[in-house]
Parts: structure tokens; C-alpha cells; sequence
């Protein structure tokens, strides 16, 4: 478990933030460590939830890493802080991304996942906010770059978002054009969505307009998930899904009864 701070600067002293990450947990691999999952709570919520559901698992080759996302005045509750990966007012079309906020976030996942070994594939799951951030992080991924310009560093082979949405997705399409590299990347570049037809906090046609702006952009390696009577949780029949879809994509050993 660890503290870390990042810092996301624009250029300007002045708009400069300093983001407190909480602890992070971590489920190591029962077997041969073949791949690496950072994976991201939902708002308010904290790693140490997800690491114990991760940890039950058939996933022995896994070595998942959650964090905890820094406490900070969220618009949505209005300005109450609790733990969030980037500010929110709400989601549509419409609302204002913080960017800088999803930059930390997202950089501090790369630096997580930056230090594991050159032969282990790396991953980024998350559920709601959690999973907007993952899916975040995979158009940094595929651009090069962070939103304000700075390198983006790690290669990701799978992606995972489970209730969530794509934040800044109006300005993906302008950014992907003219990028031959882009493209590419976006074509191969794993990516599973799961989301419930009845939930309550982020309905289920943010989750599929956003599945649907990626495929338009690009994300050919894209799978997305509906569920009958999901609400804003997992079952069973979902994280089923997870695993079988992380074993197929990662090629890890072994295989799981389907």
C-alpha cells in the first residue's frame, strides 16, 4: 500500500493543482505473473473495495493494482468532497470535462503501471467513474498524449469499463484526425464495455453513445456488453464476462470453464 501525489501543470503556475492520492492495494498473482490490471473504483468509493472482489477471481495470472482516487469538492455533490479521479457536474453532451483532473488521474495509473516488467502485458479496468477514467486513459493511449500535451507512456492491451462513459468525447473525432499512428492504434487496442439497461446513476445510453463514438473513431477492437435488469452494480454473469474476455485478449494460461 502507498501514497503518492501528481501534479498536472499546463504551463501556467497559476492553474497548477497538486492531486493526494490515497492507498492503493494490491492482489498479486496465485500463478505466473503474464499480465498487470490497474483497476479504478467507482466516485466515493476506495481500492481496498474492489482489490477484495478481484482477489475471489479464477484470474491467477493477473497482478491488479487499485488505488484510491483523491479526496476532492465534487460539483455533483455541491463542492462535497469525496473521493473522484476528476471533478464532475453531470453526464451529458454537454457538460465541461475537467481536464486536468483526468490527466492526473489517468498519469498516475501510467506510473503505476510503468514500472512493471518489459514481458507483462498492462491493463485498465474500472467500474463507473473508474471506468470513464479507463477509458480515458485508452484514448491517451492511442493519441501519444495526455490532454495537455504531455507524453503518454505506457502500451495498453486491454481496456475495461464497466457502467461508465467516455469523458471528452466530443473533441475525440477532431483529435484523431490526420494521425495515421492514431489510427492504427485505435484499430488494436482492446476494449470491453459491460453496462446495465436499467441503470440509475449513469444510464445506459451514455455508455452506449460512448461505445458507439469510439467504434465511429476508429476503436475497432471494441466489445460492448448490455445486461437485462443491471442497475449501477456487477453480478456474477458480468465479472464472468470480464474473465473470460481478459483470458481470450491477454492469451493468459490456462482456461475457464464455459
Amino acid at each position: 500500500m502507498s501514497n503518492n501525489n501528481s501534479s498536472i501543470g499546463s504551463g501556467s503556475r497559476t492553474a497548477r493543482r497538486t492531486f493526494e492520492f490515497g492507498r492503493t492495494h494490491v492482489v498479486r498473482p496465485k500463478g505466473k505473473h503474464q499480465a498487470t490490471i490497474v483497476w479504478l473504483h467507482g466516485l466515493g468509493d476506495k481500492g481496498s473495495s474492489w482489490s477484495q472482489l478481484l482477489e475471489t477471481l479464477p484470474l491467477s495470472n493477473i497482478k491488479w493494482i487499485c488505488p484510491t482516487a483523491p479526496t476532492r469538492p465534487v460539483a455533483l455533490y455541491g463542492g462535497f468532497p469525496c473521493t473522484a479521479w476528476f471533478d464532475m457536474g453531470d453526464i451529458s453532451e454537454d457538460a465541461l470535462d475537467d481536464l486536468e483532473g483526468l490527466d492526473a488521474s489517468a498519469a498516475h495509473v501510467a506510473n503505476l503501471l510503468s514500472t512493471e516488467p518489459a514481458d507483462i502485458k498492462l491493463g485498465i479496468g474500472g467500474f463507473s467513474m473508474g471506468a470513464a477514467t479507463a477509458l480515458y486513459s485508452a484514448t491517451c493511449r492511442v493519441l501519444g498524449k495526455y490532454g495537455n500535451g504531455n507524453l503518454y507512456p505506457v502500451n495498453l492491451s486491454a481496456v475495461v469499463g464497466l457502467s461508465g462513459w467516455l469523458p471528452c468525447s466530443r473533441t475525440l473525432r477532431s483529435r484523431m484526425e490526420g494521425s495515421v499512428e492514431a489510427a492504427r492504434r485505435a484499430a488494436s487496442v482492446p476494449i470491453l464495455m459491460c453496462h446495465g439497461l436499467v441503470d440509475d446513476v449513469v444510464a445506459y445510453h451514455h455508455g452506449d453513445k460512448s461505445a458507439q463514438t469510439l467504434s465511429s473513431t476508429g476503436f475497432q477492437n471494441l466489445t460492448f456488453r448490455t445486461y437485462n435488469g443491471l442497475g449501477h452494480y456487477t453480478v456474477p454473469e458480468e465479472t464472468d464476462e470480464v474473465c473470460n474476455w481478459l483470458t481470450a485478449n491477454l492469451g493468459l494460461d490456462g482456461s475457464r470453464a464455459y
